[in-house]
């Protein structure tokens, strides 16, 4: 049996004359949380629904475990579905709800009673099982939905946006159950979201979509601090993205000209000499000197501006500071490290080291 649980081969996705997903291959390990994350229409949810056999491929194979599954239906494809809108009946109980599936496979009713009791139990459900919809919260909507989902123990859980209903603090709490459930049960989970927070926090490996086709795939360490293009800096988390109108080579390292301006800015030169068109600096590596300009920093990208907005978030400082009239960079500061915090009209000087700075071909 392959190691592979699903395999996108050449896949797309045309609805008419409307292209919505674009050649793509995707291979996904057994026992791998991989988000599919992008903004809205970007092929996301398509792609889930040719997996789950919703919708199949205009062009190109999807294989789960090594099997085609051009002529497979999806009940017969071993796939665990949760859906944003949990779909549960009202009028059954929550033990029913999530026996439903067992129960029209003609499962024994010895069988169905250990496996919702199993699933309950995994969700931190266990005395909840004579309870009924209208009696949960939404968290706990969502929960029976995930153990619906499980109980028939397939070995592969597709999850659709199933947090987006969920207030803030839920769903930060919701992440981490979903992740300590994806461990215990060590299941291949394969989860759509357009929330970046969502696919850092609890993903192996973040696949992202846009126009289509997948722009990057990698860690969730590895997409944020080396992003492939400006759209993937600039999607995931926040990042000052700016145009490079020319460069100068030196022995290790490249000088940036930013369009617009005179302000040029040392970084380290790609490995692969590509073009540099746009480079991406996050907020949180521009360093805020002192007064004497001594305090850290690096000894090269010494910029000064003047800071036009300070946004208080408690335990940090965003910081809007333009260096040039055409250049304003978003700067992310602790609010611990300075004894006199920055206002607006201050003049501060910043630090960028080199390494912080990526060159980026589109």
């Amino acid at each position: 049996m392959s190691s592979i649980d699903i395999e996108l081969v050449s896949v797309s996705k045309s609805f008419g004359a409307v292209s919505v997903v674009k050649d793509i291959s995707l291979q996904i390990p057994q026992g791998e949380f991989v988000s599919i994350l992008g903004p809205s229409g970007c092929g996301k949810t398509t792609t889930l629904n040719m997996i789950a056999g919703f919708n199949q491929p205009s062009v190109g194979d999807i294989r789960i475990r090594g099997r085609s599954q051009g002529r497979i239906p999806p009940e017969r494809r071993n796939i665990g579905l949760v859906f944003q809108n949990y779909a549960l009946f009202p009028h059954m109980t929550v033990a029913d709800n999530v026996g439903f599936g067992l129960k029209m496979k003609g499962t024994a009713r010895s069988e169905i009673e250990t496996s919702v009791a199993s699933a309950l139990r995994s969700v931190h459900l266990d005395d909840y099982g004579a309870r009924y919809p209208r009696e949960l919260s939404g968290g706990q909507q969502q929960r029976v939905a995930l153990a619906r989902a499980i109980a028939p123990r397939p070995s592969v859980l597709l999850l659709d946006e199933p947090l987006s209903n969920l207030d803030l603090k839920l769903r930060e709490a919701m992440r981490l159950e979903l992740k300590e459930l994806q461990q215990q049960l060590g299941m291949t989970f394969v989860y759509v979201t357009h929330d970046q927070e969502e696919a850092m926090a609890m993903s192996d490996r973040i696949v992202v979509m846009w126009q289509g086709v997948i722009a990057q795939t990698g860690g969730p360490a590895s997409i944020y601090r080396h992003p492939a293009s400006s759209f993937v800096a600039d999607f995931i988390g926040k990042s000052n993205i700016l145009t490079i109108e020319g460069t100068s080579e030196q022995e290790t390292t490249l000088d940036l000209h930013l369009s617009g301006s005179a302000i040029s800015l040392r970084a380290k030169r790609p490995p692969n000499r590509q073009q540099a068109r746009f480079c991406c600096i996050r907020p949180e590596d521009i360093a805020v000197l002192n007064n004497t300009g001594d305090a850290g920093g690096c000894s090269v990208n010494r910029l000064s501006g003047t800071v036009r907005r300070v946004i208080n978030l408690g335990p940090s400082l965003e910081l809007a500071v333009e260096i040039d009239p055409h250049v304003v960079l978003t700067v992310l500061t602790r609010s611990s490290l300075s004894a006199s915090l920055p206002v607006m009209g201050d003049v501060v000087a910043l630090s960028i080291d080199p390494d912080d700075i990526q060159v980026l071909p589109e």
